[in-house]
């Protein structure tokens, strides 16, 4: 029987136990891994969102050596247009393997299989099945049809799942990688929409203790907020996060510089917002997310070396020389409320 009460974690409830360290230096620290055949330098990826990740963005990501998701929310010839403008743009830059850090948004109904189809034409090798829910039978269905009309030519994403059930689902369906979390976004509102929902570190630490883990790569996604979240996450199982505020507001994410009262800001919304379903749709369906501005940020590269400095001094703190031993020798402690607020800057609360 279900426990109706399971108390669960989240990232602000844990921290990382300091370890023995052999590491001279954070230069003798590697972030690379495998994802599909492909070899990223940094366990980042940008979500496929309409206000995150464009043509721009997904080069400036892969010229850094992490990857992306072309959002899904244009018509299939916008979404050609946005694969073309990637890889001229990073073909320019002399990237050698742009297609190895590319992949492309599609539903799981409608035009679904057509996308994907013009897509991997174009030698697309990811395909990420991109749902708010993703246990649910429609996403087994669209996993059997590309899996059918594909075979192992591509790698899919899929997802969202928030449990280990959910996550055994998709693997058994067909899934290379999966994504983990639901209702945790910075502007999503799921759960104050709907009341389901579970902590992303949980979701987690959950999947990773499935009997499936090491068959499909766990991506940690939502509530991502700063470099010591992704420690936690990669920690607790997750093979790679995927993060969307973070990108936002920086130069290469799609919409105007605006300028206000309180500085130069960018548009950032959820895709299940009114204003994104007005924009791509024009009807709504359930609202659970929410449009917000963001200050921009300037290039995403500053975004990311700070991240990978966070990230790299996350491993040094455990003795770790790369994210396998870092996953392997990690240890969580909880902390309580009162280690929450000493694990914040407080001297502002002295005053």
């Amino acid at each position: 029987m279900i426990d109706k009460f399971r108390e669960t974690l989240s990232y602000d409830d844990v921290l990382l136990v300091p370890q023995a360290s052999k590491i001279n230096s954070r230069k003798e620290i590697t972030l690379a891994s495998r994802f599909g055949k492909s070899i990223l330098s940094v366990p980042i990826i940008a979500s496929p969102m309409d206000t995150v990740t464009g043509s721009v963005m997904a080069s400036a990501i892969a010229l850094y050596g992490g990857m992306s998701v072309l959002h899904r929310y244009n018509t299939i010839h916008e979404q050609v247009l946005m694969l073309k403008e990637y890889l001229f743009y990073t073909g320019r830059a002399g990237l050698e393997s742009p297609l190895d850090h590319i992949a492309v948004a599609v539903g799981m109904n409608g035009d679904a299989i057509e996308r994907a189809s013009k897509l991997v034409s174009m030698g697309v090798k990811y395909v990420c099945i991109d749902v708010a829910h993703g246990h649910h039978t429609m996403m087994r269905d669209t996993l059997k049809q590309l899996r059918s009309r594909f075979g192992r030519d591509i790698h899919i994403i899929a997802g969202n799942v928030a449990t280990k059930e959910g996550f055994e689902d998709l693997v058994e369906w067909g899934a290379n990688s999966v994504r983990v979390g639901v209702g945790s976004g910075s502007i999503c509102s799921t759960r104050i929409q709907t009341g389901h929902g579970m902590p992303v570190l949980q979701s987690v630490l959950d999947c990773a203790s499935s009997q499936h883990s090491g068959q499909a790569y766990i991506i940690a996604d939502g509530g991502i907020r700063n470099s010591g979240d992704i420690c936690k996450a990669l920690a607790a199982g997750a093979d790679y996060v995927m993060v969307g505020s973070l990108f936002a507001g920086t130069i290469e994410s799609p919409g105007e510089v605006i300028m206000t009262d309180r500085g130069k800001v960018k548009t950032y919304r959820g895709m299940a917002s009114k204003e994104a379903q007005n924009a791509w749709k024009g009807t709504h369906n359930s609202i659970e997310g929410i449009s917000a501005t963001v200050p921009f940020r300037g290039p995403v590269s500053a975004v990311l070396d700070e991240l990978v400095v966070g990230i790299k001094s996350g491993l040094s703190y455990s003795g770790a020389f790369d994210l396998e031993q870092f996953s392997a020798r990690s240890q969580f402690v909880r902390q309580t409320s009162g280690g929450q607020a000493e694990s914040g800057t407080h001297i502002l609360g002295r005053q």
